[in-house]
């Protein structure tokens, strides 16, 4: 009876081993092929974002934010100078985004000698994109950038704005 156990024992040890590489190849793991997509250019990486279908993609919504990781005071807030341009992949129907920047900061010009310093993400201004749990919004970022997101979900509530009259003179 022991010697049946002993072989069950060692598959339980090897997969609680093995589970965090498992976990992390789930985390890198793109569900959709994006061979569809033009290659980066020079000097840019390709960001993908995937999220999972769900009954309300209607009612969802993505904001992303291209920017990266920068060492900042402490009170001032940052913003980073760029623009993103809309393309069509041609056939398919599909969108992609190329985010071009010259890496301009700007920020609001508080003093505040005291207040230490502290890492931020300096992002330029977020985009709003429709969720779509088919296919992966494609993004393309000069190399030292990244991309954040948000998801967004509206509820069932739906509201009724007030007209507005002008008063009684």
């Amino acid at each position: 009876m022991k010697l049946n156990a002993v072989p069950t024992l060692i598959i339980l040890m090897m997969g609680l081993f093995l589970m965090p590489q498992a976990s992390h190849a789930q985390a890198t793991y793109l569900k959709v092929n994006t061979d569809i997509f033009p290659q980066a250019e020079k000097g840019y990486k390709q960001m993908v974002i995937e999220v999972p279908l769900s009954q309300n993609d209607n009612s969802k919504k993505i904001e992303f934010s291209v920017g990266k990781m920068m060492e900042v005071d402490g009170c001032n807030h940052f913003g980073l100078n760029g623009t993103l341009e809309t393309k069509d992949l041609e056939g398919w129907g599909y969108q992609y985004y190329i985010f071009k920047t010259d890496g301009q900061v700007v920020s609001t010009q508080m003093g505040c000698p005291d207040a230490p310093k502290r890492n931020l993400f300096v992002s330029a201004q977020p985009n709003m994109v429709r969720y779509n749990g088919k296919m992966p919004i494609v993004i393309y970022v000069p190399e030292e950038y990244d991309v954040q997101y948000k998801i967004y979900t509206a509820g069932d509530d739906v509201y009724q704005a007030l007209e507005s009259k002008p008063s009684k003179k």
